[in-house]
């Protein structure tokens, strides 16, 4: 099957903490970072959206694979925050990284899974020998509404995956993925509407968690695997909690996921997500490991990946800056008001 040739993350430099938003809010602080395992997000700049975000993670991966924009077959970008209702964000980033005409290209919407979708896509596209490489791409400024819980840890960043079928290029083969799906109401943006709702008591067991645990436990039925053959495991994060306990209740230990959990120091980035923890797990990977993967998009669905790391990693590691390293090095505190500046839901009149 199709492989990961290449990888690429970014996040912007902005941040708020816990402690500035709950201010305004006169909440306790404290009580929100325990309950969300939360301590800070990431905040776009004035001139930062989902296509930008985008066009930033996709450089990387070209940089990592070591290969051209041309090179590539298709561009798939996954978000929740596309900046035109009508105008894809795909054929941005394709001019952007200079990957010429003769391509498919497209935006893709699931909530917090399109990117993980697009994995999909391309791989069927490699995989039947219509293209040798694409790029699937989950990028996000996520929205909430002021005063809402989402708002600690809606944020901003994304990352874009190179696929191919030369097993001379891959750093890390997709040997299988399942998805599991259903209609169930627990989040949702209605057209023109500024920000999100959520449905309350779905968001949690019958969305979250019985999506998340379906498709990983689809894919141990299909392949056999249990917990204890995956050295690492990334699932969907839209808090520093969820991740942890859906975790224990499928069997994997905290060293497991551990890697991939960028939730606490970055929040939730939505389509990126997933996508940004696999790509903070690959940083540490060694040739011959499993990395089990499952995504979570609400409305809601689930995909789920088993992958082993190929003896080609090593060889392109050093090609860009780790995950972790760069959320941790590049970052500037904003305060509330200048957050809201840079989500444009403040402008001078």
């Amino acid at each position: 099957m199709a492989g990961i040739v290449g990888y690429g993350a970014y996040v912007p430099i902005y941040r708020i903490k816990v402690e500035d938003i709950a201010k305004v809010w006169s909440e306790d602080a404290e009580s929100i970072k325990k309950g969300l395992n939360i301590r800070e997000k990431s905040v776009p700049g004035r001139d930062e959206d989902a296509a930008t975000i985008a066009v930033e993670a996709a450089r990387r991966a070209i940089q990592h694979a070591d290969l051209e924009g041309t090179d590539m077959g298709a561009v798939y970008v996954g978000s929740e925050s596309h900046p035109y209702a009508v105008k894809p964000t795909a054929t941005v980033v394709a001019q952007a990284i200079e990957a010429g005409s003769r391509l498919m290209a497209a935006d893709l919407e699931f909530a917090c899974k399109a990117g993980t979708a697009g994995i999909q896509m391309v791989m069927g596209l490699v995989d039947s020998k219509m293209i040798k490489y694409g790029m699937a791409i989950g990028s996000d400024t996520s929205q909430g509404r002021p005063g809402d819980a989402l708002e600690y840890t809606a944020s901003a960043g994304g990352a874009a995956f190179i696929l191919g079928g030369e097993k001379k290029d891959m750093i890390a083969n997709i040997t299988h993925t399942v998805s599991y799906t259903s209609d169930t109401p627990d989040f949702w943006r209605r057209e023109g509407a500024s920000f999100p709702s959520h449905g309350g008591r779905f968001t949690g067991e019958p969305g979250y968690f019985r999506h998340i645990t379906g498709a990983t436990k689809l894919l141990f039925e299909q392949t056999g695997f249990k917990p204890s053959d995956f050295d690492y495991a990334v699932f969907h994060q839209p808090n520093g909690k969820f991740p942890i306990n859906v975790a224990a209740q499928l069997g994997f230990e905290m060293r497991q996921i551990e890697p991939g959990l960028m939730t606490p120091i970055i929040g939730n980035t939505y389509s990126g997500a997933s996508m940004i923890g696999l790509a903070s797990t690959l940083d540490v990977a060694r040739p011959g490991q499993r990395i089990m993967v499952t995504s979570f998009g609400s409305g809601a669905g689930s995909d789920s990946f088993a992958i082993e790391v190929t003896e080609n990693i090593d060889a392109k590691r050093d090609r860009i800056e780790p995950v972790r390293e760069m959320v941790s090095k590049h970052k500037t505190y904003v305060d509330y008001s200048v957050y809201l500046k840079n989500r444009g839901s403040i402008t001078k009149t």
